[in-house]
């Protein structure tokens, strides 16, 4: 088993958080993984973006020129990345923030989630991210929502434990709400 995704978007909108997040129930799950987090100006509001690598066997790189997944939650980051996937690569965009409009490559498998909207409507825009990663892992069957559920108090820091429901809630949303375009 390989798998390899591209997360990016806007920084503050949890893109390296959400990788990490991955990586960590990755390692609950005793796979291998790397996470290639890009730091920069994504800490003042450009595109931020980490790929996640995750295998049963030895990992080669944490480098993947040609991702055959992708979070995307942003257009600026679609525009950077469209180009980039792998030709029948599954990407999922935040069709809050991404008109299907610039999805332009038909050698892609699109699906969508209004993951903002979601999680204004859930009470916190910071959960976002949690609604794409639901989103991801229904469409690559990674992890199962149990797993990834029971994960989430090993990849969210102690101090965040009170919002393990609000996240709960986004993973599942996410999961179960996710549309091919």
């Amino acid at each position: 088993m390989m798998f390899d995704c591209v997360m990016a978007g806007f920084g503050g909108q949890g893109i390296l958080s959400a990788g990490m997040i991955l990586a960590q129930m990755a390692v609950r799950k005793d796979l291998n993984v790397t996470w290639w987090p890009s730091y920069g100006a994504e800490q003042r509001g450009g595109t931020a973006n980490c790929t996640v690598v995750i295998s049963d066997e030895e990992i080669g790189s944490p480098i993947v020129s040609k991702p055959n997944y992708g979070f995307i939650m942003n257009r600026p980051s679609l525009d950077k990345f469209q180009p980039r996937f792998n030709t029948g690569a599954n990407v999922i965009v935040d069709t809050s923030l991404v008109e299907r409009e610039f999805l332009t490559r038909d050698d892609i498998n699109f699906y969508g989630i209004n993951a903002t909207e979601i999680a204004n409507e859930l009470g916190n825009t910071k959960v976002a991210n949690m609604v794409m990663i639901g989103a991801l892992l229904s469409v690559s069957k990674l992890f199962n929502l149990n797993e990834a559920e029971e994960a989430l108090k090993y990849a969210i820091p102690e101090k965040y434990h009170s919002l393990l429901p609000i996240n709960r809630d986004a993973l599942k949303t996410g999961y179960n709400e996710v549309k091919k375009l």
